[in-house]
């Protein structure tokens, strides 16, 4: 059988438990992407900000398109996802143009990191095309994104630090301490993930700061609170850290919240979009803690992943409690096959 025998073969293969399960979550993740978008459209200013918002419009509309071809060619139910039902593109905007480009800026490494991972597990063709897609596409948004924030000014950079005059190789174990006696200065990884996990930080305390003001169940409200403080929280300690050795870290972003208390999103969305946001944190937490070699760093790490993974899961009992979370495709169930 020659390569296009095999290839044409494989793509009338079924769905493997990757394929499905990365679909089903970019889907999910594309459909509650498209409701945000479409209000914030509805309330831009900034012409050049309109522009790459429509850009990231027609992005999140692709994917959940593409994704709906490649399933209804299975025979594959369809996720409910997110729908209009969901929005409310006439409510008072919620936060100001220049926040837009710190959520888009989010928002594309978090489906950056999904579809990375989702790439070398894909075999069918048509599900590797796709996710080839998903990452160049998202990739020219995060340019886009990048490059206005720089036009205007407001791009946060990480720390620059001395160029090495000089290759050299550690010789003390003290290069790992960071509790007692000769703690080294930060090195480049370390400052780097301090950094990106700020800025994520920034980011979602202003929208947990935003959420929590248009809430319509108080449960739900109470829920956003607890995330605002967590995110406050984290953001200074880890700035602390930067701060301590005179390095420059990410702006917060609260000022560009509005005083709006009348919901764009209903309630089961904005828990989601938290629970897709605090998810991330999990991973980026947990790359961080992999690239920091000083002790005191990974057991900072340690303890904000333990609060953050609590967090995560009291939101997936409130979804469970109120039947908005919808079940990711899984495994067969044979001992309650056995049962029947």
């Amino acid at each position: 059988m020659d390569a296009e025998q095999r290839s044409s073969n494989q793509a009338y293969k079924k769905l493997n438990s990757a394929e499905q399960g990365k679909l089903w979550a970019t889907y999910m993740g594309n459909s509650m992407a498209i409701c945000v978008l479409k209000h914030m459209l509805h309330h831009v200013d900034d012409q050049e900000i309109k522009k790459v918002l429509e850009d990231a419009l027609n992005v999140s509309e692709q994917f959940v398109k593409q994704i709906k071809d490649i399933l209804t060619r299975d025979n594959y139910l369809i996720p409910i996802g997110f729908t209009e039902d969901d929005v409310d593109v006439q409510a008072p905007r919620l936060f100001e143009d220049e926040f837009y480009l710190h959520y888009l800026k989010y928002a594309s490494k978090a489906g950056l990191s999904v579809y990375g991972i989702a790439l070398p597990l894909m075999v069918r063709p048509d599900v590797r095309a796709f996710f080839t897609y998903c990452l160049e596409a998202t990739t020219r948004t995060l340019n886009q994104v990048n490059d206005l924030l720089m036009k205007k000014g407001t791009l946060a950079e990480s720390a620059y630090i001395p160029y090495p005059s000089r290759t050299t190789f550690i010789q003390k174990q003290s290069y790992l301490s960071g509790f007692f006696g000769d703690i080294r200065p930060l090195q480049a990884l370390e400052i780097t993930h301090l950094f990106d996990n700020i800025e994520n930080n920034a980011t979602s305390k202003a929208i947990l700061i935003g959420f929590s003001q248009v809430a319509k169940m108080d449960q739900v409200k109470s829920y956003f609170r607890r995330g605002r403080e967590i995110a406050g929280k984290h953001y200074d300690i880890l700035s602390q850290i930067l701060r301590q050795e005179n390095l420059t870290s990410p702006p917060i972003f609260d000022p560009l919240v509005t005083t709006s208390t009348v919901s764009p999103f209903s309630d089961k969305l904005m828990m989601a979009h938290k629970l897709d946001m605090f998810s991330m944190r999990v991973r980026s937490y947990g790359n961080a803690l992999a690239f920091s070699v000083r002790h005191d760093l990974a057991a900072k790490y340690g303890r904000l992943l333990l609060e953050v993974g609590n967090y995560v899961e009291d939101g997936a009992n409130i979804m469970i409690e109120h039947e908005w979370m919808e079940r990711v495709p899984q495994a067969a169930d044979r001992e309650a096959l056995i049962k029947l």
